[in-house]
C-alpha cells in the first residue's frame, strides 16, 4: 500500500509520461520470440487460400454496392479484418491478464512516474501495433494475388488501425473484470460467431429482420464492410459510419480500461 501511495504521490509530482515505455518494454521482452507473432497473422491467410481461393473456384462472385467482384476479392477484405482484429486481441486480453493477475508487472510500473493511464495507453498501443503488423502483411498478400482494384485501397491499412483500436480497447477492458483464465471462453464465445457471421464469407443480405441488424450492430462487420468498400472503391456512407464506430469503441474502452486500472492498482 505504501509503495503504491508513492507512486501516485510521484506520478502527481513528476512530469507526465505517455505510455511508450510499456511499449518499449513489450518489445524487449517479445522480440526473441517473433514466432509467435505469426501464429495470429498466418490463421486468415490459411483461410483465404482455402476459402476464398478453394472455394471461389466454385462461387462466381457476389455483387457489391452495384459492383460485381470475385469471391477472392470479396472474402479478403474480411480476412483483412478479422487480422487486424486477432492482432489487437491477443495482447490485450491475454498478455494483459497475464502481467496484471500474475506477473503483477503493473505493480513495478507504478513505482516510476507513471501513471494508470499511461499503462493503459501503452498496451493499447502495442496491440494496436502487432494488429498493424498483421494487417500490413496481409495487405501485401492481397495486393500479390490482384485481389485490390482500387486506389481507395490506400486507405485501407489505416482503416485497420481503427479496427484495432476498437478491438484492443474493449478487449482490454473486459480483461480487467476477468478472474481467471477460464473467464476467457466468453471472449472465444463472441469472437468465433463475428469472425464466421460478420458478412465475412458472404453478403449480409443473406441475413434478414433483426438478425440482420444485430449482425450490422458488431464492431467486426462494422470493420469488414469498411475494409471491403475500400479495397473494391465501392465507397458509401457505410464507410463513415464504420469509422465513428470503431473510434467511439476504442475510446470508450481505453476510459474503462484506465478507470479499472485505478481501482484495481490504486486502491
Amino acid at each position: 500500500m505504501a509503495l503504491v501511495t508513492a507512486a501516485a504521490a510521484r506520478a502527481v509530482a513528476s512530469p507526465h509520461t505517455t505510455g511508450w515505455e510499456i511499449v518499449r518494454r513489450n518489445y524487449t521482452v517479445y522480440k526473441s520470440s517473433w514466432l509467435v507473432f505469426l501464429t495470429g497473422f498466418l490463421e486468415p491467410v490459411l483461410y483465404l487460400f482455402s476459402i476464398g481461393i478453394g472455394v471461389g473456384r466454385l462461387v462466381t462472385g457476389f455483387e457489391f454496392n452495384g459492383q460485381v467482384v470475385s469471391y477472392a476479392a470479396f472474402v479478403a477484405p474480411g480476412m483483412l479484418a478479422a487480422s487486424a482484429m486477432n492482432g489487437a486481441i491477443l495482447d490485450s486480453t491475454f498478455g494483459i491478464f497475464f502481467k496484471l493477475r500474475y506477473d503483477k508487472v503493473y505493480e513495478g510500473v507504478l513505482a516510476t512516474p507513471m501513471r494508470t493511464i499511461d499503462i493503459a495507453r501503452g498496451e493499447l498501443a502495442w496491440s494496436l501495433m502487432r494488429s498493424a503488423v498483421y494487417s500490413a502483411g496481409f495487405l501485401v498478400v492481397m495486393a500479390a494475388m490482384g485481389l485490390v482494384s482500387s486506389w481507395w485501397a490506400l486507405l485501407a491499412w489505416p482503416a485497420t488501425w481503427l479496427i484495432g483500436f476498437a478491438f484492443a480497447g474493449a478487449g482490454m477492458a473486459l480483461t480487467t473484470f476477468m478472474k481467471s483464465w477460464q473467464d476467457f471462453e466468453y471472449i472465444q464465445l463472441a469472437i468465433v460467431p463475428m469472425f464466421l457471421f460478420s458478412a465475412t464469407f458472404f453478403p449480409i443480405t443473406a441475413f434478414g429482420g433483426v438478425l440482420r441488424w444485430v449482425v450490422e450492430a458488431t464492431p467486426l462487420y462494422r470493420g469488414v464492410t469498411l475494409t471491403r468498400e475500400l479495397t473494391t472503391g465501392a465507397v458509401t456512407v457505410d464507410s463513415l459510419v464504420s469509422v465513428v464506430y470503431l473510434v467511439a469503441m476504442g475510446l470508450v474502452g481505453l476510459t474503462v480500461a484506465s478507470r479499472r486500472f485505478d481501482r484495481l492498482l490504486l486502491s
